[in-house]
């Protein structure tokens, strides 16, 4: 499903795995490493599905962090909070129905997020390829 800008802002409700595959996209903008999409839906009810990803220095991760914010608040979509942007060592970006993490590499390797949601499903690269929210 492709969606223009202007047409999202007219829906009350964008599905939650078009913005996560338009985050992936995003995060791939600004060259993010190891870009995971978990479904977490049938899992927990704090979200429908994280992406998480890491930046080499605390610069790159501050810099795709203002991409997703910034193309993404262009189709009217603002994130509820953003929490660790002052150090970014590990930004999360939370929108509601999908939770953005950002993380600088050594970061990730110490909490190592995905280990707690093992059986959550993985959304595959090449499910994400051009099926994102466009029109920015």
């Amino acid at each position: 499903m492709v969606i223009d800008g202007k047409a999202i802002l007219r829906r009350s409700k964008v599905r939650s795995l078009d913005k996560a595959k338009r985050v992936y996209e995003l995060a791939t903008d600004k060259k993010a490493r190891d870009i995971v999409i978990l479904e977490l839906k049938d899992l927990t009810i704090l979200t429908d599905y994280f992406i998480i990803c890491s930046g080499d220095s605390t610069t790159q991760v501050r810099a795709i962090v203002e991409h997703i914010e910034e193309n993404l608040g262009k189709l009217g979509l603002q994130p509820l909070s953003i929490e660790g942007l002052s150090y970014s060592h590990w930004v999360l970006m939370d929108y509601g129905d999908i939770i953005v993490h950002v993380f600088e590499e050594e970061t990730r390797h110490y909490y190592e997020l995905e280990k707690l949601w093992l059986d959550a499903p993985r959304i595959e690269r090449e499910e994400t390829k051009g099926k994102g929210i466009k029109g920015l």
